[in-house]
């Protein structure tokens, strides 16, 4: 409320000193080492975000260079990577409570997606945009102007990120890996959408002796 707001400081320390030791907090208090596989996926989460943040940059940069049907849709598109911004905000917060904590009041409060409307969403809108994309049968290779680059550079990162929650299957909630699995296939296809709005030509995998590889032969 602005009441709770106005009683904030007015300037917050960034630092605490309370990780010079090499270890940090999770949310339910409990002090691990920052080697600890918790904060390697919550590395890997913040990350991922700060590169969707800079795949948006490049898609509002671009926006006011392209057609009207293109700058709406694009305003879309950065839209709903703001809106994975937020979610993988969420998704850190489960990390980050381990489902067997002593504060249940804790974990309930930092379930994600249990009804899994989220990932049913990510779903959706590669559904939606994958018709209006060319038909891939190579190694599509990381291209398509830096929107789309950056793109399949977050991919990667969400890849990993993927990667990282594995140790933690048993502390998270099923929801949280099933939607990072499913964001990397929308930001495969976000990153050729993109290629194809920005009239941009997308690289594929050539063999090193010439060979073009497709996946139908």
């Amino acid at each position: 409320s602005p009441e709770e707001v106005k009683s904030y400081p007015a300037t917050i320390k960034v630092y605490t000193r309370t990780g010079d030791k090499g270890t940090s907090a999770l949310f339910t208090g409990e002090r691990r080492g920052k080697d600890d596989a918790v904060f390697e996926a919550l590395g890997a989460t913040d990350e991922l975000s700060s590169m969707l943040g800079l795949a948006v940059a490049h898609l509002e940069d671009h926006h006011h260079e392209g057609k009207p049907e293109t700058e709406k849709a694009t305003a879309v598109l950065v839209k709903r990577l703001e809106i994975i911004q937020c979610l993988l905000q969420d998704v850190g917060s489960n990390v980050a409570t381990p489902v067997g904590s002593k504060s249940q009041a804790k974990v309930k409060r930092t379930r994600f997606d249990v009804d899994g409307h989220h990932c049913a969403n990510l779903e959706a809108w590669v559904d939606e945009m994958s018709p209006e994309l060319p038909v891939h049968r190579s190694f599509i290779l990381p291209s398509g102007g830096l929107a789309a680059a950056t793109l399949h550079v977050a991919r990667t990162v969400c890849r990993r990120a993927e990667r990282s929650l594995v140790p933690l299957l048993d502390d998270i909630d099923s929801e949280t890996f099933a939607f990072v699995n499913r964001l990397s296939d929308f930001l495969f296809v976000a990153a050729r959408w993109t290629a194809k709005m920005h009239g941009a030509t997308e690289k594929i995998y050539v063999h090193h002796q010439g060979r073009v590889t497709e996946f139908d032969k």
